[in-house]
């Protein structure tokens, strides 16, 4: 594998964490979950006040631990794989924080972001909403309950644009509503394929039984 550090990214419910732990095993690569036990999201599920505001910190603080102390561990020397990015954070900040907590959230993460490495490739899996909705209700996590169908579209758009504008390393889109890695192998193999040969700018993944 070319790369050192390959990030995983999309909307809540679209198959990160599963296609790392795939790939993880399959290439014997060291990898970072992110810490989805925030103690605030219930709460902010709930619209309970100000827990919008709390949750946000409590990731945005998890992800520069989880990604920095990697760095500091050489982790990225050898092949490692993320279901994350410290970039994703400000994506749910725009949308959940109010003018005055923004401006606060920026101030932090103006300091914190520098010091965060780059992948040197990403991987934006992305679905339509109804599809990430049965996903999210699959899994029933508990903190998940309260989560509206409304408030997922507006994750999934926000995803969309974001990526629509990336460009700061080489990006490989993949459509999940239609792929299976965990039952299909063979485009697993052949995602692994594409990953390898990826260069600059942006690709399209498409499953080689549809080429």
């Amino acid at each position: 594998m070319r790369w050192n550090y390959i990030a995983f990214e999309g909307p809540i419910g679209v198959g990160k964490t599963s296609l790392v732990g795939l790939l993880t095993e399959r290439l014997g690569a060291a990898r970072i979950f992110e810490d989805v036990s925030n103690p605030f999201l219930e709460s902010f599920y709930s619209e309970d006040p100000g827990a919008a505001f709390q949750a946000q910190l409590f990731y945005l603080l998890s992800r520069y631990r989880l990604l920095t102390e990697a760095a500091q561990a050489d982790l990225f020397q050898q092949l490692t794989l993320a279901d994350h990015t410290f970039q994703k954070d400000r994506i749910f900040a725009h949308l959940n924080l109010t003018d005055s907590e923004l401006m606060l959230y920026e101030r932090l993460w103006g300091l914190l972001a520098p010091q965060v490495p780059i992948p040197d490739m990403l991987v934006y899996l992305q679905s339509n909403t109804d599809v990430l909705m049965q996903r999210v209700k699959r899994r029933n996590r508990p903190s998940e309950k309260k989560i509206s169908y409304d408030y997922l579209d507006e994750v999934n758009q926000a995803y969309a644009h974001y990526f629509y504008h990336y460009k700061d390393t080489p990006l490989l889109v993949i459509n999940t509503s239609e792929i299976d890695f965990v039952k299909n192998l063979d485009d697993l193999d052949d995602l692994i394929h594409q990953i390898d040969s990826m260069e600059a700018g942006t690709q399209v993944y498409g499953p080689r039984h549809s080429r």
